[in-house]
């Protein structure tokens, strides 16, 4: 048995014991008194009865009325002699079966009764282990005496409680057992829940089955939510730390051959073996380590800036950078067909210097990787009233039989390289599309990209 187990049964325990002596006490102390409160209630109640009742009714329904109640009906002359009148009444009452050995009605009663008021008495009869409850009435010179005899309690309060000690000791085994039944049901499923939480908390994520249709199966359910969004995130984690590794084996390897060359090319000058060009390689290797930092820089930049939102012509914006590229385009017999057919409103809201430097990069990736010398852009509105502005640029590219979508997908990574030779021709460094990809998170644009029948289509919206 668990420590929850016990702390229930024992809670239940203490409850029931603290019932019992209640109940106990409630029967030694107050039952009695409240019984004798009910007896003179019914006994009042019987006396106003009688009161308004007419005195030769009264003496012929004297049988039935003590049927009725259940009370003992005797009736005499009042005179003023105390003791004769106390013979009467107690010889009227034997007659009825009703023996008292403590009887006495005072002068100051007959005094009281001659008021016409009535007289309320208890006589403790103990030897008789009993009480006589009686009410005088005095109607037309006679005294009536209405009495109920009531056993004393305290010795059958004892019996019954005795016995009910007994049963309660019954009850308890018997609720005992039953607690441990029902709280091993309540239990059990709170014991999965915790060996699942317990997996989870090793990385191993579990998941539990419980259905009791309350409160522990919707906890159950959490759990296992839990457990697939902590799961979720562990594997976006190691993919987000693998790609942190692979970031810095490249960035590593972008620096490390312009370091070797600068070194080398530092230590043939030292030799003196300069034909004159050392000093421009060593400058060029510089300036490309220059470009590279740089990148990298505006790449981290751009995750934490301020994007300055406003309202601009984006088919202004987008006819200004392509004609950037015409002069290089026409020189590598590379051919560029936008269709604006679908546009209707070209207004977006953007940061539109930030939306340049996406569209220079799409651009100037598509002619420098384009395997086919074509490039088709579209510019369209998704909805007809004109709310969003799409996107789509692409070109050719090699086929590579069996290239996993997954792999594809890393292509938003900083210098990731779907060709472990590292071929400038298929990744370059990678850092435009990761700087594309921090631009549209930033505006919540929808953007991806589609490979079919040789070309890649990248898109975005806004």
């Amino acid at each position: 048995m668990n420590k929850l187990n016990q702390k229930l049964i024992t809670r239940i325990v203490l409850v029931f014991c603290v019932v019992v002596i209640f109940s106990l006490v409630m029967n030694t102390f107050f039952l009695p008194k409240y019984l004798l409160y009910q007896k003179k209630q019914s006994l009042a109640a019987l006396t106003g009865q009688i009161e308004t009742m007419d005195t030769n009714q009264l003496l012929r329904d004297v049988e039935v009325l003590e049927n009725e109640h259940s009370v003992t009906i005797v009736y005499t002359t009042l005179t003023k002699n105390v003791d004769s009148l106390n013979e009467l009444i107690k010889d009227s009452l034997s007659r009825k079966g009703i023996t008292l050995s403590k009887f006495w009605i005072t002068e100051e009663s007959i005094a009281k009764l001659s008021e016409n008021k009535i007289v309320r008495k208890i006589y403790n009869q103990e030897k008789l282990k009993s009480s006589f409850l009686v009410s005088f009435l005095k109607k037309d010179n006679k005294i009536f005496v209405i009495g109920e005899s009531i056993s004393h309690s305290t010795d059958t309060l004892r019996i019954v409680n005795r016995f009910n000690i007994y049963i309660y000791v019954g009850e308890l085994l018997l609720l005992i057992m039953l607690s441990g039944l029902f709280t091993r049901r309540i239990v059990k499923p709170l014991a999965k829940i915790q060996t699942a939480a317990e997996e989870i908390s090793k990385l191993s994520f579990t998941k539990v089955q419980v259905q009791t249709g309350d409160e522990i199966e919707v906890l159950a359910k959490s759990i296992n939510q839990m457990s697939d969004k902590l799961e979720h995130a562990q594997q976006e984690l190691e993919v987000k730390n693998e790609n942190l590794r692979n970031f810095i084996a490249d960035i590593s390897h972008e620096l490390k051959t312009p370091l070797s060359l600068i070194k080398a090319y530092s230590a043939g000058i030292k030799d003196g073996m300069d034909d004159g060009t050392y000093i421009d390689v060593i400058q060029q290797q510089t300036d490309d380590i220059s470009r590279l930092v740089s990148k990298l820089l505006n790449l981290s930049r751009l995750q934490t800036d301020q994007y300055e939102m406003s309202t601009f012509d984006f088919k202004l914006l987008f006819a200004r950078t392509l004609q950037k590229y015409r002069i290089s385009t026409q020189q590598q017999n590379i051919e560029i067909s936008v269709d604006d057919s679908l546009l209707i409103n070209s207004r977006v809201v953007a940061d539109e210097q930030k939306i340049e430097m996406v569209l220079n990069n799409l651009i100037s990736n598509a002619v420098k990787y384009t395997t086919n010398g074509r490039i088709h852009i579209t510019v369209a509105n998704k909805e007809e009233d004109g709310h969003t502005l799409f996107f789509t640029i692409s070109n050719g590219i090699e086929e590579h039989e069996g290239q996993p979508q997954v792999q594809w997908d890393n292509i938003w990574e900083p210098f990731y390289v779907l060709e472990s030779s590292r071929n400038k021709q298929l990744s370059g460094t990678g850092l435009g599309l990761s700087i594309v990809r921090a631009i549209l998170q930033k505006h919540a644009s929808i953007f991806g990209f589609t490979i079919h029948h040789g070309e890649i289509e990248f898109y975005f919206s806004l």
